[in-house]
């Protein structure tokens, strides 16, 4: 699996291999071979990921939003190729993980049951959740999200979804699974809790300096935490081993060639010889190339010819600017292969078509609006673009935060005809409003416009704002997008430019950032609009934004340990084990009502306390994040803030980390409850005949 991603300093591929837990150990290194000769491929530029089932990565689960599936069988059903909207389908799914969500199928029995986690009978035409009674609420709308998938990507939408949380209180559905799985018999057994490392283990930081003698594996102990840089030599490959939950394989850019070759294999043998479990992550990175994840190891990590200042300071994340690079499109070239979900498959020279559902049927949009899209709409957009001389094609399915239930199924339902018309050749990309992948925004040419809401329907339900401000962010036509934010002042940031009736520019914007919102003022209004710069607007500017009031500024921002990008965790404590899982690439969406989550910004940890969240956890956040600073690999300073947050009364230097943060999700946002009466009267299930 690759992902091709942006960096402060360029671009970054990661190479991922799977092992499925019956696959057979010629498999295994035949998986590790192919490896190799891809990275040879690749210029040994690529960070190499060995992921084992049931032990992915916190990086590799991020990539599949709503969950993996895990299936049975080898060959005879991993290559054959399946068709979808089948229904001639009979499993049961046991659904793990709150953050990062697992399936994997498991007999079809009463026995694989148990009180504390999700199942999916997925019988076809009908999906049935079953709810243990100790399930949380976060783990019930993961769990609703995976069937929400399953019928929308494998069934076309035509599947009904019924959901048991009570047995009692669906008789009907019980009724089903009886049927299916026969009458229980005794009682369920308790869940079986995750067998995951704490914090404490993951700060049990070692180094190596790893090489042969006489033909003998020699690992050779250098350092223990803290780490610091200076410890990596260029000559040399190092095994930095973070307390058996996770090994790192360093290649010093001036190492020999077979030892570079040699990463995987020694990594293996670090593993036997410490007695760790086969399952351990290995993670191979090269000199000046390394993961954010290795660098957060180390106690200080500086790039070379690193910058400080306004609009060019290496402070990778969410507010704190990165230097963007222009976009360089002879890399594609060199990699056409690289077609899929979030990747810059092409230069975005192809044949854009969009559509808009409505009235459940695919409406074409005019061509002068491609790129603006609206809250309560859900769009269709076929890219067409040419390789080896013939036509591929990519299927987004753009669906608004405000698009009812009936759209976004009507949405899939004409995702499944379009691609028949194109041979089913079409790679499809489920776009959720807000996480638009790199290539969808370089197909608008700087052009995309993201409403919060309304419709780009000729009869509009609702009139539109007297005054909308968009946030724009973008170095060149490759990355821009311009959304639509709150119209107040404190949805300011100094960093980008934004467009009111003015352009008003942040301090911490570049001039390329300037001339890309110019564009994008063109095309969201013909009028002039005056440009003016921070701490230069006239009194109509902050009338317009209902007075002025305090934002996200740069100030608070700069000179922050360079190499350290914000990272966000669900925090657990209750087992008496501190316990982190982390959400890679996060947005607002991933803070869940019933969670405590921590978000470190180096210079201060805030703690993030959502209203359902339970009064153990709440009570011991403080406590948590203490322990994080004290457990980290990189010996952090113990005073560093920590700045406790309650949902709905998020301040400005927390919600700055978050690109478009809506303040009104927490009262519009809907509740499990809401999700599962969205998906209608499921008393017709009960008339499917189970065969």
């Amino acid at each position: 699996l690759f992902q091709n991603k942006r960096t402060s300093r360029g671009s970054a591929t990661d190479l991922h291999y799977w092992i499925g837990k019956d696959s057979s150990q010629d498999e295994q290194g035949a998986a590790a071979l192919y490896v190799i000769q891809m990275d040879d491929a690749l210029g040994g530029d690529p960070v190499q990921h060995r992921e084992v089932q049931g032990h992915e990565s916190e990086t590799f689960q991020s990539y599949f939003r709503n969950g993996i599936v895990y299936k049975k069988g080898g060959v005879a059903s991993g290559f054959k190729h399946v068709e979808t909207n089948m229904y001639n389908i009979k499993r049961l799914l046991h659904v793990k993980g709150k953050k990062h969500i697992s399936a994997t199928e498991v007999e079809l029995s009463w026995n694989s049951f148990n009180k504390g986690d999700v199942f999916l009978l997925d019988l076809g035409k009908v999906l049935i959740q079953w709810n243990g009674p100790n399930c949380s609420i976060a783990e019930k709308s993961r769990g609703l999200a995976l069937a929400r998938s399953i019928r929308d990507s494998e069934r076309g939408g035509r599947a009904q979804i019924g959901i048991i949380d009570n047995e009692k209180d669906s008789p009907d559905l019980m009724q089903i699974m009886k049927m299916v799985l026969g009458e229980r018999r005794g009682e369920l057994q308790d869940a079986i809790p995750d067998t995951k490392a704490d914090e404490l283990q993951k700060a049990n930081v070692r180094l190596y300096h790893v090489y042969e003698k006489d033909n003998d594996l020699v690992v050779q102990e250098i350092a223990t935490r803290p780490l610091t840089q200076d410890l990596l030599q260029h000559e040399d490959c190092h095994i930095l081993d973070q307390g058996g939950f996770k090994i790192y394989v360093w290649r010093g850019k001036l190492s020999s060639k077979e030892e570079k070759k040699a990463a995987f294999s020694r990594a293996l043998g670090f593993i036997q010889a410490k007695g760790y479990p086969p399952s351990t992550n290995i993670e191979v990175i090269n000199d000046g190339a390394e993961s954010a994840m290795f660098k957060q190891l180390f106690q200080k990590w500086t790039e070379k010819d690193e910058t400080q200042g306004l609009g060019k300071v290496y402070t990778t994340g969410k507010i704190a600017k990165v230097e963007q690079v222009k976009f360089d499109t002879t890399q594609l070239h060199a990699r056409p292969e690289l077609a899929a979900e979030q990747r810059m498959v092409d230069d975005a020279s192809g044949d854009v078509e969009v559509w808009r559902i409505e009235d459940l049927h695919m409406q074409p949009v005019d061509p002068k609006k491609y790129g603006q899209f609206y809250g309560g709409d859900c769009y269709l957009v076929l890219y067409t673009y040419l390789r080896s001389g013939r036509p591929h094609y990519i299927l987004y399915m753009w669906q608004g935060r405000h698009a009812s239930v009936d759209e976004i199924t009507a949405c899939a339902l004409n995702a499944v005809e379009l691609d028949k018309k194109h041979g089913d050749e079409a790679v499809q990309v489920r776009v959720t409003m807000g996480k638009e992948p790199s290539h969808f925004l370089a197909i608008f040419k700087g052009k995309l416009i993201i409403y919060e809401g309304g419709t780009s329907r000729d009869q509009k339900s609702t009139p539109e704002p007297a005054i909308r401000l968009f946030q724009v962010r973008g170095t060149d036509e490759m990355n821009t997008k311009a959304t639509e934010v709150p119209a107040r002042a404190s949805s300011l940031n100094s960093n980008d430019v934004f467009l009111l009736c003015y352009l008003w520019c942040g301090k911490g914007c570049s001039g390329d950032e300037r001339e890309m919102a110019k564009m994008v003022a063109d095309v969201v209004s013909k009028r002039d609009k005056l440009t003016i710069l921070e701490g230069q607007e006239p009194a109509e500017f902050w009338e317009a934004l209902g007075g002025k009031a305090p934002y996200a500024s740069e100030k608070r921002f700069q000179e922050r340990n360079a190499h350290y990008q914000p990272r966000l965790f669900e925090c657990s404590n209750q087992t008496g084990r501190f316990i982190m899982t982390e959400v890679v690439g996060f947005c607002q969406e991933d803070l869940d009502e019933d969670d405590v989550m921590l978000l470190d910004t180096w210079e201060e940890i805030f703690l993030w306390v959502g209203k359902a969240s339970n009064t153990y956890e709440r009570n011991e956040a403080i406590a948590s994040a203490r322990e994080y600073l004290k457990t980290h690999p990189a010996g952090r300073d113990l005073a560093t803030p920590i700045i406790l947050v309650k949902q709905g009364y998020e301040p400005l230097n927390f919600t700055g980390w978050f690109n478009a943060w809506d303040p009104y999700k927490w009262s519009d946002g809907k509740s499990y409850e809401e999700m599962k009466n969205s998906l209608g009267d499921v008393s017709a299930i009960s008339e499917i005949t189970v065969v």
